[in-house]
């Protein structure tokens, strides 16, 4: 039988040897032919067939329909002389891909598709409904398995949301959210009504199963974790992973969380996306990386992914965070945690009085050496993320939720804003990794892995070819940057001029177009709507 992927490949191929007098893949009459959008002398890089090579494509009903050297016309034409073509970036791990604001600095930051993955959405029904018809991106998410773990915990608890997160990080929240789960202990009987809800969400479309367990530590039974893995391999989904220990020290090493959850995908199959590997492993990143890509290479469906900080954003409540752990297992001190509502770092006394008051509060803190996560980050292996975190804004300390706050009136972790303009620019200041690479880590790299993780949909995207989704980031490589910093956190991306969303221009000359919502629902395979 020949793989989706390279059956796309024969017929781009094919297509361009037909009409190689045109220099590459077309229809036969592209100078008669109006498209939606033409996209002039950009170099095009395609990740799958490692294309690159000054191109001309046209974009009609949403799809890529040619790629050619020829001359096109179009109702709209973009210039993209010295800048690069792309497949729209892809983002796995954000917090932020159901807020307003949260799309807009992602588009921003060139991505098209950021989906919620590792914290998830319960209800899942609730979130999807949600965005629909309102979202400026693609949009999906996982189950919650923390989600659901509260809803069992605490009767109390009752979101409008759909997402954990957002009832944690919000101070005004009426979800009554507590933090029980964190602790919460289930019985068998609980845990069979976990695999129902999972089920049902699933069914819902949800893209796997979110397990932030780094948040469940004392609470989240082995019976639990190999129900997950059980559950999804029966669907061909994958688990995300945020680990159980941040730790460098034994008895408890990061290592250990991975190797918990890549035992149960050696039995059971299905996928295995370990989030921001090097925020767990520390010290031991290169060891665990390592570990992962022999899993990998011997069949197992897994991959983990970085983001270009070595400082992390959380809650307060964070088990990690705990000073037994973060200070003896991270090596670090009370003062390396920034409370994101005064940017101020934390001392034991401010520590124990959030613990109490305000557990869901946002903190900045230190993690990983720097050294260390940017040889993670240009490892061939590993994909590109931003656990894009919601930001505050500056004068009230609230939750930047709506899309016409200014972009410097708001604080916050750098990643929201910056992640993969980051990235763009350590390979040009750096030379961290070739072009091609830095490319695929943030667009076919993880489109593959979804695709072979339950969720066929992702075989459009990630891709600058012939037919794929018309998801598409023009970017300057020479002056592409991130200008978000820890004390403007929200600045956004700059040397991305265009973004184009299934066909739809959303940016134009570095410019989110206000009330255009061209996204679509990313939904797995086992979805029933």
């Amino acid at each position: 039988m020949i793989h989706r992927s390279t059956m796309r490949i024969l017929t781009t191929v094919i297509l361009g040897l037909a009409l190689c007098a045109g220099g590459g893949a077309s229809f036969a009459s592209d100078r008669n032919t109006s498209y939606d959008i033409v996209i002039l002398n950009g170099r095009v890089m395609d990740p799958e067939t490692k294309l690159d090579a000054i191109r001309n494509v046209g974009v009609k009903n949403g799809k890529i329909a040619v790629i050619t050297e020829k001359a096109l016309s179009g109702k709209e034409t973009i210039d993209a002389t010295g800048h690069i073509v792309a497949p729209g970036f892809i983002d796995i791990h954000s917090h932020t891909s159901n807020i307003p604001l949260g799309q807009k600095l992602h588009l921003r930051d060139g991505v098209t598709t950021p989906l919620d993955m590792e914290s998830g959405a319960y209800p899942v029904d609730l979130w999807y409904e949600l965005l629909e018809g309102k979202s400026q991106t693609n949009y999906g998410a996982t189950v919650s398995a923390a989600g659901i773990r509260e809803q069992l915990s605490n009767p109390d608890y009752k979101t409008s949301t759909g997402s954990i997160l957002l009832d944690a990080f919000d101070p005004h929240t009426d979800s009554m959210f507590d933090m029980s789960v964190s602790s919460f202990l289930p019985s068998k009987e609980q845990i069979d009504a976990m695999e129902d809800m999972i089920e049902e969400g699933i069914s819902q479309g949800g893209l796997g199963i979110g397990i932030p367990v780094g948040y469940m530590t004392r609470g989240t039974t082995s019976e639990e974790t190999i129900m997950w893995q059980r559950v999804v391999a029966k669907h061909n989904l994958t688990t995300v992973l945020h680990g159980r220990f941040s730790s460098q020290q034994p008895p408890a090493t990061g290592i250990l969380g991975t190797q918990e959850m890549l035992a149960n995908l050696a039995v059971y199959g299905g996928g295995l996306y370990v989030s921001h590997i090097h925020q767990q492993a520390l010290g031991l990143t290169s060891s665990a990386i390592d570990f992962l890509a022999d899993a990998k290479e011997r069949g197992l469906n897994t991959v983990a992914a970085i983001y270009p900080y070595y400082q992390g954003a959380t809650i307060a409540g964070a088990d990690y965070l705990e000073p037994e752990n973060y200070q003896r297992n991270m090596g670090r001190t009370y003062k390396d945690i920034i409370e994101v509502a005064t940017m101020k770092p934390l001392t034991e006394e401010r520590y124990n009085e959030l613990i109490k008051e305000q557990p869901g509060a946002s903190v900045i803190f230190a993690g990983v050496d720097e050294a260390i996560m940017l040889a993670a980050l240009a490892d061939p292996g590993t994909l590109v993320e931003s656990d894009a975190a919601p930001l505050n804004v500056t004068e009230t300390g609230d939750l930047a939720i709506d899309w016409d706050i200014p972009f410097e009136s708001i604080q916050g972790h750098p990643r929201a804003a910056g992640t993969h303009a980051k990235v763009l620019r350590l390979v040009r200041e750096k030379g961290l990794m070739p072009m091609m690479l830095a490319v695929s880590k943030m667009t076919y790299m993880p489109a593959s892995f979804l695709e072979n993780s339950g969720v066929s949909m992702m075989s459009q995207k990630g891709r600058i070819q012939v037919g794929s989704d018309a998801d598409i980031t023009i970017f300057d490589p020479e002056t592409v940057t991130d200008n978000a910093t820890m004390a403007k956190g929200g600045l956004a991306s700059t040397g991305i001029p265009f973004v184009i969303v299934n066909g739809t221009v959303v940016v134009r000359d570095s410019k989110v177009l206000k009330g255009v919502y061209p996204g679509q629902a990313i939904r797995s395979d086992g979805s029933s709507r």
